[in-house]
């Protein structure tokens, strides 16, 4: 019995859906407009009839019925085409185009872009570079310093030198072209090169001198060593490990400072050195020491440095000029006659006094200089014009810094009586 409609079909009838109540099976031709969602399922008689759900099995497909068009999900991202790719790349091309285009106008018209940096103004005092200023005077001497450069059959070394005459004169020192055969390689301030020949060499002093064939050279302006104080600004010029046209500041660490140099089976060097704290490196050789004027006051020429043997020795400070006054004077002998005078004391010096420091004369030569001026045998030289005595070689190498027929004052002692005496140096009569 029922109520008038089926409950298994919803909103249709028992004629409708074609079969009986819940009585019994289903009977009767399909309803061909029933709801698609409808299944058999509901002929379950355990099925609450109050279920708002039904249970739909989806017919098994037929032959030949095609498969139901996929659903894209709208929301899912894509990856974008050739044809988009293309475009965005061309847009973004012709905007960079547009944009450069406008700068490049905006800067040559003065348009609207901004000026970097203040406006220009005058130059601070410390950037006007004063002829009395260090670059100054880096300026003014840099053309007259070269690079020498020397073959041999070691190879090639390297030194530097300054111009002293302009007839070509070049003042340089002697271990620079002591190992070369006469001829070396000058180059010049501005790179140009010219052929040299050696003059002339003072292998005991570390001095020679060579010449180029060239005109219109600027020779350097020569100061006053004897007036130099310690403190004095100096510049050291040259070619340092073969960087040519090298400048470097410093002061007069000490005047006068004895040394002794050579290489075994070499000549034996005495300088009276400038000593300052300008850094000096191999290659600095020959080139000029200069004052805070511009004046060559002397010639670089060695340097102490804390290697051990078969190291090569760098700047630690601590470098030597032979005083322009003797350079000077021994460079104008070998342009002259082709050779230096060695200034001589007329004795032979051996080791320290026992009690007291100086110097022992070992021999006096009978008609030498110190003889004339009273000196004997075995008198121990304790100064020479004020300078102390503590070594031989202070001896040797102050009496060489001075030139032939200066008189100097020996203060020294024989016994225990303290004496002076007024030596006239002489030239060695080799």
């Amino acid at each position: 019995m029922t109520d008038g409609w089926d409950w298994r079909r919803p909103g249709g009838s028992p004629a409708a859906a074609g079969g009986p109540g819940p009585e019994g099976p289903l009977r009767g031709t399909p309803d061909q407009t029933a709801s698609p969602w409808w299944s058999d399922a509901l002929a379950d008689p355990w099925r609450d009839p109050y279920a708002p759900t039904a249970v739909v099995v989806p017919a098994a497909p037929q032959a030949g019925t095609s498969e139901p068009e996929p659903v894209t999900d709208p929301d899912a991202p894509t990856r974008p085409g050739m044809r988009q790719v293309v475009l965005i790349s061309l847009v973004t091309a012709l905007l960079a185009g547009s944009l450069g285009s406008a700068l490049t106008y905006a800067l040559l018209r003065g348009g609207d872009v901004p000026t970097l940096g203040a406006q220009a103004g005058q130059a601070p005092a410390l950037t006007q570079r004063k002829p009395e200023s260090l670059a100054g005077v880096a300026e003014r001497v840099l053309p007259s310093v070269v690079t020498i450069r020397v073959a041999s059959l070691g190879g090639t070394s390297e030194g530097s030198g300054f111009v002293v005459s302009t007839e070509g004169h070049i003042v340089t020192n002697d271990h620079v072209v002591a190992d070369g055969p006469g001829k070396a390689t000058v180059v010049f301030n501005d790179g140009s090169t010219a052929a040299a020949t050696v003059v002339g060499q003072d292998p005991e002093s570390d001095l020679a001198v060579i010449k180029v064939s060239r005109t219109g050279l600027t020779p350097v302006q020569f100061g006053d060593s004897d007036t130099l104080a310690v403190g004095d600004p100096v510049l050291a010029v040259g070619s340092p490990l073969s960087l040519a046209n090298t400048v470097t500041a410093g002061i007069v660490s000490a005047l006068d400072r004895t040394m002794r140099a050579g290489e075994p089976g070499g000549p034996i060097r005495y300088y009276a050195a400038i000593q300052t704290d300008a850094a000096v490196n191999h290659g600095n050789s020959g080139g000029p020491l200069v004052d805070g004027a511009g004046r060559v006051v002397g010639v670089n020429s060695t340097i102490k440095s804390l290697v051990a043997d078969g190291q090569e020795a760098g700047n630690i400070g601590l470098a030597f000029a032979i005083p322009i006054n003797q350079a000077k004077r021994i460079a104008e002998e070998i342009i002259g006659t082709g050779k230096a005078r060695r200034t001589v004391i007329g004795a032979q010096v051996g080791g320290t006094g026992a009690t007291g420091g100086g110097v022992r004369l070992n021999a006096v030569e009978p008609a030498g200089p110190a003889a004339a001026a009273g000196l004997r045998t075995g008198d121990v030289v304790l100064r020479l014009d004020r300078h102390p005595m503590t070594d031989p070689t202070d001896l040797v190498a102050l009496v060489r810094k001075y030139a032939p027929g200066s008189v100097v004052t020996v203060e020294y002692r024989r016994g225990s009586a303290r004496q002076n005496a007024s030596v006239t140096l002489a030239a060695d009569a080799k």
